[in-house]
Parts: C-alpha cells; structure tokens; sequence
C-alpha cells in the first residue's frame, strides 16, 4: 500500500487530505500536534477504510520535533509515497503589533517545516524515482501582504523551483494555492470568518482536495482552486506591483489557507 504523511492532519485541509487519500487506499501518518485529535482521527480512518493510520505528534515549530517527522519521512524502510506540507496558522495582528517570538515560530512553521521536511523527502524519493510532494501554499502568496504572504510566496517560488530541479526524475513537486477555505483557520487567527470575505469567495475542503490530486495527475506545478482565485490569480500576475500591494486590494482579498 503506498503511504501518505500528512502535516497539520487534525483539522481544516489536512484531515481533508487525510480522509481522502484513505478513501483512496493510502496508509497514513499523521503530523499535528494535538495527540488526542490525531488519535481520534486515527480510529475514524481505520475502522471506515481499512487503512493503517500512524500517530506522530510533533510541534513543527520545534526544531528537535521536526527532526523526528524529517527522520519518519526519509526513513528507506518505511517508505513516504506522497508528503502533504499543510501544517500553518495565521497572526492576526501586522508584523509591527507581533512579537518577534511569534513572527519567528510562525517562519519556522510555513518555511522551515516545508523546507527540511521537502529536503527529507525529495531524497528518499528520488533515490527510488517516485514520490509526490504537495506544499500548501496560498492566493496570498501572490500579494505584498504581511508575513504570511511573504512566507507563502516563499512555498510557492521554492515548490516550482523544486519541481524544476526533479524533472524527469520521477517525482512531482506542486505548490497548491487556495483562497479562504471554511476551516478552523481563521477562528484559530481571531479572525470573523463572516466579515473575512463574501459568500462566494469561500472553498470547501473537500473539493479543494479533489481538485488538487486531478491538478497532480495533470502535472500541474501551482495549482489555484476555485475560478474566482484563478480569475485573480491572473490579474495579479499582469498587475503592476504598486497596486499587488495596496493596502485596500491586500485587505479585500487576503485569503488565509487552512
């Protein structure tokens, strides 16, 4: 059976991911770190799919606990067949009302989680020339917007470059890009969903998730679910940098991805 780890499982995208690649016939390990929500996540996916499910709680922002996830995903006798690079959170305040402690986790869980764990992976797969690796980035990360715009842009920039650099390799590397997503995202962030964005600029999980897997099966680099997000996805990549960063443009349309 091929095997799944998951990053940020517990809630939102990540247990959407979960259940879906279950439902696919993939055996998991889970990454979050709440052990009793892993566990009963755990238990869901067995009993409803036959699948083997693997607990692994882990603060990412810990560089020792994310050591041992790195250790899980390279290990050659546990082999990992698809990475899911979703764990993150949002800081509702700007970069000036943060504290430089919380700016600095929220960088070591958007960046450096995906990095080592993408570094971890990108090894191990292409030592055996296949595996799949899925970082979720967000719409933001075409917008000057903050800290989590700019650590997204960084997923988004490092996913193509590494999806690059393993062509013909065996290995797909893919940079998925959604805008609000109803999930637990924002009630985390201190942020009233209902006020965020209109009704229709919301996904749902699921289908983000299936849209995502057919984007992997295309071949597809930056995938950006939802054709309200494609239709702004296309008009920030021909706008002109001053108005990318507008502060009224950047307020109207900040998504926030899991």
């Amino acid at each position: 059976m091929p095997t799944a780890l998951v990053t940020g499982a517990s809630a939102g995208i990540g247990r959407s991911f979960s259940t879906r690649l279950a439902r696919d016939g993939y055996d998991l390990v889970v990454v979050a770190r709440n052990e009793q929500r892993l566990t009963e996540l755990q238990r869901e996916l067995q009993d409803a799919h036959g699948v083997q499910v693997e607990v692994l709680p882990a603060d990412l922002g810990d560089r020792q606990q994310l050591q041992r996830v790195a250790d899980r995903v390279a290990d050659p006798e546990r082999p990992i067949d698809l990475l899911v690079n979703n764990a993150g959170f949002g800081l509702r305040k700007s970069f000036v009302g943060n504290t430089i402690e919380e700016e600095e986790n929220h960088l070591d869980v958007l960046v450096r989680a995906v990095l080592v764990l993408s570094h971890a992976a990108v090894r191990a797969m292409r030592a055996r020339g296949s595996g799949t690796i899925i970082n979720v980035s967000s719409v933001a990360s075409f917008l000057a917007s903050g800290t989590y715009s700019a650590a997204k842009s960084w997923v988004t920039v490092f996913s193509e470059s590494l999806a690059s650099e393993t062509a013909g390799t065996g290995v797909r590397v893919m940079a998925l890009c959604p805008g609000f997503v109803r999930t637990e995202f924002h009630g985390r962030a201190g942020i009233d969903a209902d006020k965020a964005a209109p009704g229709f600029m919301w996904l749902d999980a699921d289908r983000l998730v299936d849209d995502c897997l057919a984007d992997v099966e295309r071949g597809t680099v930056v995938s950006v679910p939802g054709k309200q997000y494609q239709v702004i996805h296309t008009l920030l990549r021909h706008a002109p940098r001053a108005i990318v960063r507008n502060p009224r443009i950047v307020s109207r349309h900040r998504p926030n991805k899991s």
